[in-house]
C-alpha cells in the first residue's frame, strides 16, 4: 500500500461526505442570501434552514421547534450548562448554591464550563471499565441539584453510558417533587457529540431535556452544531443582538453549514444496524491482533462501547512517539497524551479509569467511520506491531515481558 493518509481519527473529525458537498454548493454560490432578508434570495436561505431543522428533528425524534443551531458541540454544551444553572439561580427563594452532577471524564467543554460557574459540583466515578453507574447518581442527587450532565459516549475510549436509565431515574425524581407541589426540577443534559450516527439518539426514549451534537463528527462541516431543548425547558438567550433561533442565539445563520448538517444527520441515522455490524468486524480484527502485542491493555469496556472506537495503552512507550512513527507510515491516529492536548499531563479520561501516569501516556485511540476499508485495517495491523517493538527497544523504561 502506498504511503498516504490512512485515517483512524474519526472521533476527532470526519471527512465531509460527497452528498453534503453537493448539497451545500448552491448555498456557497447562488443561494447566498441572508435568511433574515425579505427578498427571494434570502427567503430561500430561510427555507433551507427550516428544511434542515426538520431533518434534525426527524433524526432525533423531536419537534423542529426544539432544535437550535449553534456553532458546534462545545457551544451547545456551554449553552446548556450555563443556562440551566442561570435559570435555577434566578428562581426565587433559593438559599443555597446550585448543584451540578457530571462524570469525571467529560469533555473539557463540559468540565471547564461547570468549573466556571458558581455551583457545587459532584463528579461521578467511571470505574475501570469507563462506565457511570446509575446508583451513584441516585446517591449524589439532592434538592438543589439543577443539572445532571453526562456524555452519551466518551470521546477518547468510546464507552457508552446508561443515559436512558439515568433519564428514567431523573424523571421519577422530578415527578416526586412535583407531586409535593414543588416547582423544583432537575434538568438532564447529554453531550451526544460522539454518539450521533453510532447509537440510537431518539431523545424521547433517552428522556433528556437537552442534547448536544456537532456536524463534523458525522461527515458534515466543521463549525456547526445543534442543541436540542425539550419543549417547556426555560432556556435563556445565549447570544444577544438578534432574533435568530427564536431570539435565543443572535447572529446570521451559517446556511451552508446548516444545510450540510441536515443532510449529514439524515444519512448518519440511516442503516445504523448494518453500519455497526460492518464496523464491529473491523474493530474485532484490530482488537484481536493488537492485543497479541505484549503488555498491551484495552482502555474501557469492550462490549459497552462505540463500534468504531478502540483505545489501547502500550507499556514502555510514549503516545507522542507512537503517533509520529505512525504518521511517517501515513497513518493518522490520536493519543491522550501531550501532543494532542497541548499539555504535559496525560489524559484525564485515562486517569479517571485509575491508570497510572506512565500507562496513560502510552495510549493510542483508533476511531473508524463508514469509509474505513479492510485494506486500511490490514495496513494498520501490518505497521503498528513493529513500530511498538522499535519504540520499546529505544525506551529507557521498557523492561520487557
Amino acid at each position: 500500500m502506498k504511503k498516504t493518509t490512512v485515517y483512524f481519527d474519526n472521533a476527532a473529525t470526519t471527512r465531509i461526505s460527497g452528498s453534503v458537498i453537493a448539497g451545500i454548493e448552491p448555498y456557497l454560490k447562488e443561494q447566498y442570501g441572508n435568511p433574515s432578508s425579505l427578498y427571494s434570495l434570502g427567503r430561500e436561505g430561510e427555507r433551507a434552514v427550516a428544511r434542515s431543522r426538520e431533518q434534525v428533528a426527524a433524526a432525533l425524534g423531536c419537534d423542529s421547534r426544539e432544535v437550535y443551531f449553534t456553532g458546534g458541540g462545545s457551544e451547545s454544551n456551554n449553552w446548556a450548562i450555563s443556562s440551566a444553572v442561570k435559570s435555577w439561580s434566578n428562581q426565587s427563594n433559593r438559599q443555597s448554591k446550585s448543584h451540578i452532577i457530571t462524570s469525571a471524564f467529560e469533555h473539557h467543554a463540559v468540565l471547564h464550563v461547570c468549573e466556571s460557574l458558581d455551583a457545587d459540583i459532584t463528579y461521578l466515578p467511571v470505574y475501570e471499565n469507563g462506565v457511570v453507574r446509575v446508583e451513584d447518581l441516585e446517591k449524589a442527587i439532592r434538592p438543589e441539584t439543577s443539572l445532571v450532565t453526562v456524555m452519551y459516549a466518551n470521546n477518547e475510549i468510546g464507552t457508552v453510558q446508561p443515559i436512558a436509565e439515568m433519564g428514567d431515574f431523573i424523571a421519577d425524581w422530578n415527578k416526586k417533587y412535583a407531586e409535593k407541589g414543588s416547582s423544583k426540577r432537575c434538568l438532564f443534559h447529554t453531550d451526544a457529540v460522539q454518539a450521533v450516527g453510532n447509537v440510537d439518539t431518539a431523545v424521547k426514549a433517552l428522556k433528556v431535556d437537552m442534547l448536544s451534537l456537532s456536524a463534523h463528527k458525522f461527515h458534515g462541516m466543521k463549525g456547526v452544531g445543534v442543541l436540542y431543548v425539550k419543549k417547556g425547558v426555560k432556556l435563556p438567550p445565549f447570544i444577544l443582538g438578534g432574533a435568530q433561533e427564536s431570539n435565543r442565539r443572535a447572529g446570521t445563520e451559517n446556511v451552508a453549514g446548516i444545510v450540510g448538517l441536515g443532510i449529514a444527520v439524515e444519512e448518519a441515522v440511516q442503516g445504523l444496524e448494518s453500519k455497526n455490524a460492518a464496523l464491529l468486524k473491523k474493530r474485532g480484527r484490530i482488537y484481536n491482533e493488537v492485543m497479541k502485542i505484549a503488555k498491551t491493555r484495552l482502555n474501557g469496556d469492550l462490549e459497552r462501547r462505540l463500534s468504531n472506537n478502540l483505545n489501547f495503552s502500550f507499556e514502555g512507550i510514549e503516545g507522542e512517539a507512537l503517533l509520529l512513527q505512525l504518521d511517517l507510515k501515513g497513518i493518522a491516529a490520536s493519543s491522550g497524551s501531550a501532543c494532542t492536548s497541548g499539555s504535559l499531563d496525560p489524559s484525564h479520561v485515562l486517569l479517571a479509569l485509575g491508570l497510572p501516569h506512565e500507562t496513560a501516556h502510552g495510549s493510542l485511540r483508533l476511531s473508524m467511520s463508514r469509509y474505513t476499508t479492510d485494506e486500511e485495517v490490514d495496513y494498520l495491523l501490518e505497521q503498528l506491531p513493529p513500530i511498538v517493538e522499535r519504540l520499546r527497544a529505544m525506551s529507557p523504561i521498557w523492561h520487557g515481558s
